[in-house]
């Protein structure tokens, strides 16, 4: 991971790090803010679960979980297939290769051009697979370390226990999405052919079944410290402020 962040520095600078980081931004107002939303509401509406309860089943929580993910990320998955695009041009022209895209305007036009609406989709079933994962480890693993240890335990409702329980939900998060972080990457960035189908693979499970033959099952944890490296601090970070907000607004801890 270093000697990569290392290369990309020396050989296409700095700024490059950032490179689709509209796109980011994009995706994570639509796919952060829509999950929390469904969650909430599922949870609530749904089961019933109030949020004084410190006890609730965890197939409630899981079920919640993985139904807000695959939702909010179908809607944000047109933002996601633009990031990918935008951040394989570096690795374009190492090869030697043309640039597909000149930005994420241009990226938006072409796959519009080139798949029409339902090309913007191209890669959601495996995007929402992973999302949903990821949500599952995520919201659930968040909800559940914090009823489980505040029935336990004496340790109050605060920063503390925002901690430990966001350390292990972007720990959880990790583990369940590299493998489907890294089936989505590939189907998203796989060339088509003229009719809009993938050179490489057929489906997520051709693309599981195939990485797994020809690369073995370790394969699908490449890029596992990366992608930790981002949940934990997101985790960390979307929890505490999160907490923050919720107590000043309501004076209610969810």
């Amino acid at each position: 991971m270093l000697k990569t962040a290392v290369g990309v520095c020396k050989e296409e600078g700095v700024h490059k790090l950032w490179q689709g980081i509209h796109a980011a931004f994009a995706r994570h107002i639509l796919y952060s803010g829509g999950r929390v939303i469904t969650y909430k509401t599922i949870k609530e509406k749904v089961f019933k679960i109030k949020p004084e309860d410190k006890y609730f089943p965890a197939w409630q929580s899981a079920v919640c979980g993985m139904l807000s993910g695959a939702t909010a990320q179908y809607f944000a998955s047109p933002t996601d297939l633009l990031k990918v695009q935008l951040q394989m041009e570096g690795r374009r022209k190492l090869l030697g290769l043309p640039p597909r895209v000149h930005g994420m305007y241009d990226a938006f036009q072409k796959v519009l051009r080139t798949g029409g609406i339902r090309g913007l989709w191209k890669g959601s079933i495996p995007n929402v697979q992973r999302a949903a994962l990821v949500t599952l480890g995520d919201l659930t693993t968040y909800d559940l370390v914090k009823s489980f240890t505040l029935r336990h335990t004496n340790l109050p409702d605060g920063h503390l226990l925002h901690i430990i329980a966001s350390t292990s939900a972007g720990l959880v998060a990790a583990l369940m999405g590299t493998p489907a972080d890294v089936i989505k990457t590939r189907i998203m960035n796989q060339p088509l052919d003229d009719k809009g189908r993938g050179l490489l693979y057929s489906s997520s499970i051709d693309c599981l079944r195939k990485t797994v033959i020809q690369e073995g099952f370790s394969a699908l944890y490449k890029g596992f410290v990366p992608l930790w490296l981002r949940l934990a601090p997101w985790s960390l970070t979307f929890w505490l402020t999160y907490e923050e907000i919720l107590l000043t607004v309501s004076g209610k801890h969810w």
